[in-house]
């Protein structure tokens, strides 16, 4: 039985580990941390979590846990995740994996100096839809790839205090909903890239409302991303891959359990499938269990997390802002 605790009173924490965790016999959540108990105390109410931790720290230190789950603004990914690491705490970690490429690097170092686990929330990414596309552009039936295009756009709307308008905990289009985009593209050329340009819209000083950018990828492929939580932006979410044989798209590679549409054209035939699954948060849990099982490997953090984070780092520096927390 793997014991789970929250780090965080977070919207997020409910769709996906809470629900997913009730499903299961082989994990459970013992108890939540927030900004101060009452707090705590009010959301193990509503979501039925058995106990509280009167501080982050205190339920890092429980010996009743197994596995943090650090659902907080990207401001507290570094430090706590590397606090829980060293408490021999195995770590799911919420996107975006850090502030910066720095702080990316000090946890993945924590992760291998204490032995312990640790993940990127990237939720998508174990969801059957995507692995589908991930098998039909490296399976070559696309030819060589030459070009991968991704965007990921909803409104955010501003409010004093929403985080993702707020510079100091890492907000801004990008760090919150770009970082998918980036991590659709380096997965599926599958290497680093170069940031060639980038432009961003900012409503308020250093936070990106909108960001689009070019790259470039050291086998010669190209690619873009483009993000923006702007004010009436209809939901969009998708992925594009040309190869010297044909071509992809998947829609709402976000949440494919909502409904999704992978189609592909290869010489002149046009196909369109879908990839049936439980929940990507479903998966994702499952996959986190099946890592600590030792019956696979992580399919994020490490390398990639670092990875995403210098891309996201160059990114802002391209457009002409500074990389969060630096």
């Amino acid at each position: 039985m793997i014991r789970i605790g929250i780090l965080g009173a977070s919207k997020i924490a409910p769709p996906a580990l809470i629900n997913p965790a009730r499903l299961r016999d082989d994990c459970e959540i013992v108890a939540v941390a927030a900004r101060d108990a009452a707090r705590a105390r009010a959301y193990a109410a509503e979501n039925t979590v058995p106990d509280i931790a009167d501080s982050y720290e205190t339920l890092i230190a429980r010996d009743d846990i197994d596995l943090i789950y650090n659902a907080l603004p990207p401001h507290r990914h570094a430090d706590l995740t590397i606090a829980a690491l060293e408490a021999g705490k195995a770590v799911l970690c919420e996107k975006p994996f850090a502030m910066n490429a720095i702080e990316a690097a000090r946890m993945t170092d924590a992760a291998q100096r204490t032995g312990r686990v640790l993940i990127e929330a990237f939720h998508y990414r174990f969801h059957p839809a995507f692995q589908r596309v991930f098998d039909i552009v490296r399976s070559g039936r696309l030819g060589t790839i030459r070009r991968v295009d991704a965007a990921f756009d909803v409104t955010i709307p501003y409010r004093p205090g929403e985080l993702r308008h707020t510079l100091e905990v890492g907000g801004g289009a990008l760090m919150d909903l770009g970082c998918y985009p980036v991590h659709w593209v380096r997965t599926l050329v599958g290497t680093e890239p170069e940031v060639v340009s980038a432009t961003a819209h900012c409503d308020r000083p250093g936070v990106d409302t909108s960001m689009a950018a070019e790259l470039r990828f050291p086998g010669g492929e190209t690619g873009s991303i483009h993000t923006t939580m702007a004010p009436d932006t209809k939901f969009d979410a998708w992925i594009r891959v040309e190869g010297s044989l044909g071509q992809l798209e998947i829609k709402n590679p976000i949440h494919p359990h909502r409904g999704h549409m992978i189609t592909t054209t290869i010489d002149g035939d046009n196909r369109t499938l879908t990839a049936p699954g439980q929940t990507t948060y479903d998966h994702q849990l499952a996959h986190v269990l099946d890592v600590l099982a030792g019956c696979t490997h992580a399919l994020t953090g490490g390398r990639d997390a670092v990875g995403n984070m210098a891309a996201i780092d160059a990114i802002y520096r391209a457009a002409g802002l500074s990389p969060r927390g630096l």
